[in-house]
């Protein structure tokens, strides 16, 4: 009998049914042959993925019943913390392939010192099949439900001391890994390529664009895809990049992600599989999720639905950049400014002053950013031109007497900026804000209101499969003084389904929900990479009418 890969996503009709045509006709009227079709899905239903995958050769009707179960989207997911990663990798693979699903993309993230990547990559890649695009990243903790108990957890990743040995590492080390089938959509990994280290990488940017919007045209008609997983290499200024996708999609396309890791990679498309390559670098990678102009008849419609809690207050004065100096090699930049509406320079240990000043009366400890407001014109190969406007965060390195230091780049002489600083009493109260955004988007969903009159007739309701969590790796039990508060939006409101969540060096989010401590959205210029935030990415699913 052949055994179909899990990857098969195509599961080829005519080869199967060339088998089925050589089995004899009594065969059909005996043994499982003789099961009612009900009684056969329901066992079908009870297998793991693999024997699934090998039921579907059985017979025509087996096949039918195995792409029947299969139609639904399903997201799986799981996190081990055992110390050997061979183990690990086994017992996140048995649990969410412990039911039956068809894989169209994979997400594995390790965290702790324990944690080799390539290793993870090597062994998943084996089990995953060659067609399944397949991320693995390094990530400072992670949260999800244990492989063994099924208990939720956030972990931060373990840290090793500088005199301890591999055998003393922290036992904070594991992976996680998410699996997801989502029929009615086309995914792939699209990496951003440079042929040198020198090459400029806005110019790459074009490149990551141009394959992205012609990956959405092939698969569905469309330039913009529904939604980009993104993930950015650790030494380099992702936010230009996503200025350049934010302007290049349309607003309906939501982008979540890390925009600071370490990362290895593989695409359906072979020709970008370049992750050893001599000849590339490959500075991140974006999963994209692009409807599917050739979805079968019956499937229904997958959405994403983002939602971000803030965690930053903004303090003191506006300031005007005076002068500008960018420093290649450590990709920072220094600063001199002055008060807006003043005229005064400040060099940056004044600057620092004044904000330390009005710190020492809230808080003790704060991390410091500058959010800088930029008014940038943006175009994709020979594109007209068209501006655009987005707050970018840079954190505060320090200062002398002359400049202030901060990370990143792409701050201009005359932008305008303000201090911000992490506030846990904001970020818990924008947290519960996100929490009642999704408690009323599962009260729309669980309505009649704005559902197709079909829909209504044949009470299609949309339902949760799933959701992803982007938290930044300040956050956590420590930052808010008790476990599980980062999760706890999506856990409190569709309690049971999988989660799968990582802690970043940069929350990537854009066309989101952000809600201030009021519970307001707040109207205010385009933010797409995040500080001391937490991102929130829930799918849902709305079955096909029976009257289509």
């Amino acid at each position: 009998m052949r055994r179909l890969s899990l990857s098969d996503q195509a599961w080829p009709f005519s080869e199967m049914e060339e088998e089925t045509k050589k089995k004899p006709i009594e065969e059909a009227k005996s043994g499982f042959g003789s099961l009612s079709e009900d009684i056969l899905e329901k066992i079908l239903r009870r297998l793991p993925a693999p024997s699934l995958a090998s039921a579907a050769c059985v017979s025509k009707l087996w096949y039918q019943n195995c792409n029947r179960i299969l139609s639904r989207p399903k997201l799986a997911s799981a996190i081990s913390l055992n110390p050997s990663l061979e183990i690990a990798v086994q017992e996140v693979l048995d649990k969410v392939l412990s039911e039956p699903i068809r894989p169209h993309f994979a997400i594995a993230n390790g965290f702790g010192y324990s944690f080799c990547m390539q290793k993870a990559f090597d062994l998943l890649s084996g089990k995953m099949g060659s067609r399944t695009p397949l991320i693995v990243t390094w990530a400072s903790g992670a949260m999800g439900r244990d492989a063994r108990t099924n208990e939720f957890r956030e972990v931060i990743g373990g840290y090793c001391c500088s005199d301890c040995d591999d055998e003393r590492l922290d036992a904070n080390s594991g992976i996680l890994l998410t699996v997801g089938s989502v029929p009615g959509l086309k995914v792939e990994a699209i990496p951003l390529l440079r042929r040198t280290k020198q090459a400029p990488r806005v110019s790459m940017a074009d490149d990551l664009v141009v394959d992205i919007r012609n990956y959405t045209i092939l698969a569905s008609g469309c330039t913009s895809p529904v939604a980009i997983i993104m993930f950015g290499g650790g030494d380099i200024d992702l936010k230009p990049i996503i200025e350049k996708l934010d302007y290049a999609m349309l607003k309906e396309t939501v982008i979540a992600g890390d925009e600071k890791t370490e990362f290895l990679y593989r695409s359906g498309m072979e020709s970008k599989n370049v992750c050893e390559s001599t000849k590339y670098f490959s500075d991140a990678v974006a999963l994209v999720f692009a409807r599917d102009r050739e979805k079968a008849h019956g499937i229904g419609d997958i959405q994403f639905h983002a939602a971000l809690s803030n965690g930053v207050s903004a303090i003191g004065p506006r300031y005007k950049a005076a002068s500008v100096r960018v420093n290649g090699r450590d990709c920072t930049t220094w600063l001199t400014a002055k008060r807006e509406g003043e005229h005064e320079i400040f060099d940056g240990q004044r600057i620092l002053n004044d904000i330390n000043d009005e710190l020492e009366n809230r808080i003790g400890g704060a991390d410091l950013y500058i959010g800088v407001s930029k008014h940038r014109k943006y175009s994709i190969e020979r594109e007209k031109p068209r501006s655009m406007s987005s707050l970018a965060f840079h954190g505060v390195m320090g200062v002398d007497e002359e400049y202030l230091f901060v990370y990143g780049s792409g701050i201009r002489t005359a932008d305008y900026f303000q201090f911000y600083h992490s506030d846990p009493n904001i970020a818990l109260s924008s947290c519960n804000n996100v929490s009642i955004h999704l408690r009323d988007l599962k009260v729309d969903w669980n309505s009649k209101r704005g559902l197709h009159p079909l829909s209504v007739a044949n009470e299609c309701k949309k339902e949760c499969i799933g959701g992803f969590v982007f938290a930044c790796r300040g956050r956590g039990e420590s930052f808010f003084g008790r476990p599980n508060v980062d999760s706890s939006p999506i856990l409190e409101n569709f309690p049971g389904v999988p989660l799968a969540g990582i802690y970043c060096g940069g929350e990537i989010g854009r066309g989101i929900s952000i809600l201030n401590a009021h519970g307001r959205q707040e109207e205010s210029t385009t933010r797409l990479v995040h500080v001391f935030s937490t991102v929130y990415l829930v799918l849902s699913y709305t079955p096909a009418s029976m009257e289509h």
